[in-house]
Parts: structure tokens; C-alpha cells; sequence
């Protein structure tokens, strides 16, 4: 063995040849354009700016036919952000928590507390003891009729409810 010569050649060839390749291969990959890997990068939709004041409708149980496109549509909202995590984005029980809960399928009910506007707000603001049905009293009350509605909308199971029941109701619902 010569006297100086402490490296293993082929170690070295290796070693530049891969940095070589790396370099080139990098190279290669810049230059290139129009590769697709397939990923369809959007920006996030923008949610719609809502003139919509619930603050504006005097009577949240009963909102007037000029309102209600824009009432339900808040319902919904109020929905998604409160009750969609347990009943699904569409009210058929399937939320992340809803099979953990048992969570109620609002679309095709039926209702153990009860169909229609006032059971509705009632199992809202309570909850239903011994169930996954949590209390929402700490829900503006205004928002909770908005949910009310939404639902009320969305179910095939309704209720009729007397109007002027709801209305002597919504005077001691808390």
C-alpha cells in the first residue's frame, strides 16, 4: 500500500457520479414545462358577503315573506357551524360526531320530541337528556329560530304548527 494515499477511489468515482447525476437531474426537471401532475390547486371559495342583518327581523319565529329567502339561508349557516358536525352537512345524521351520538337523520325524521316549530326550539334549547343531543340555550335566540326554520325546511317529516301558538310561544322561549 503506497504511503499517502488513505482514500478508496471507487468511493469517491461513486460519489461524484451521483452528485453529477443529482445536478443534472435537477437540471432536467427545471427545464422542463407543462407537466401536469395532476393537482388542481383552486383558492379556497370566497364566501358570499352577506347584506343580511338577523337583527333586522322582528319576529324570528315568524319572518315575513321578504325575509325568509334570506332567514334560511342564515338558518343554514347557523346550521353548518352548530349542528352539521353530529346531523351531517345535509341533516342525514352522517356528521363526523353523528354515529358516535346517534345523531338524527332531520330530513326523514321522525321526531322523539315531537315535529313542528315549537318542539323544534324546545329540543334545540334543552337538548333531549340521555342522548347525544346537547342544549344550544347558549345560541342567540334569534339564530336558534333561524336553525328551527332551516330544519322545518329541510325535513320531509313536518308538522304543521299553528302560527299563533308559535307566536304565544316565542313570548316566554327563552
Amino acid at each position: 500500500m503506497a504511503e499517502g494515499n488513505n482514500h478508496n477511489a471507487s468511493g469517491m468515482y461513486a460519489f461524484l457520479f451521483s452528485m453529477v447525476f443529482v445536478f443534472v437531474f435537477f437540471v432536467v426537471i427545471i427545464s422542463m414545462k407543462g407537466i401536469d401532475l395532476g393537482e388542481n390547486i383552486q383558492d379556497p371559495k370566497k364566501e358570499e358577503v352577506s347584506t343580511f342583518d338577523i337583527a333586522s327581523v322582528k319576529e324570528p319565529w315568524a319572518p315575513t315573506e321578504a325575509q325568509l329567502k334570506d332567514f334560511l339561508a342564515y338558518g343554514q349557516k347557523m346550521y353548518v357551524r352548530n349542528c352539521a358536525i353530529c346531523h351531517g352537512q345535509e341533516g342525514k345524521g352522517d356528521g363526523p360526531s353523528g354515529k358516535a351520538v346517534n345523531a338524527r337523520n332531520l330530513v326523514t325524521g321522525p321526531w322523539k320530541q315531537g315535529g313542528g316549530l315549537i318542539n323544534h326550539f324546545k329540543t334545540l334549547q334543552n337538548g333531549i337528556p340521555g342522548t347525544g343531543m346537547a342544549a344550544w340555550k347558549h345560541v342567540p335566540k334569534a339564530d336558534r329560530w333561524a336553525i328551527v326554520h332551516y330544519i322545518e325546511n329541510i325535513t320531509e317529516a313536518k308538522e304543521h304548527t299553528d302560527p299563533a301558538a308559535v307566536a304565544e310561544f316565542a313570548k316566554t322561549a327563552d
